[in-house]
């Protein structure tokens, strides 16, 4: 019987010398993984700059390109107005004098 008690104690002995061992081997794991995670987000936060400095970049491209379309739209439209005022000048000159004659001759408007 005591070599049985001694056999327990030294197996709990041992078993606690492992978990021991295994707290600290885990404490160490997370330990390791909090640095990593650490230097990632070092890195991550290191490289928002020219993440940052991209996406503005693309942005002000796709603007400028928005504003050259729609200046090109703009100037389309004016060119068509001016055309249109153009061709329709005469027809306002003819109906502007034929008024003022038929009011300097006594008609009503």
């Amino acid at each position: 019987m005591e070599d049985t008690l001694k056999r327990l104690l030294a197996a709990e002995t041992r078993a606690n010398e492992i978990t021991d061992a295994a707290r600290l081997a885990a404490d160490r794991l997370v330990q390791d993984a909090l640095r990593e995670s650490r230097a990632m987000e070092e890195r991550f936060q290191s490289r928002l700059p020219a993440l940052r400095a991209g996406y503005l970049d693309k942005a002000e491209k796709r603007a400028a390109q928005s504003i050259q379309e729609l200046q090109r739209r703009y100037d389309e439209i004016l060119n068509r107005l001016r055309d249109d005022a153009e061709r329709q000048e005469g027809e306002a000159l003819e109906a502007a004098f034929a008024y003022l004659l038929y009011r300097r001759n006594g008609g009503e408007p």
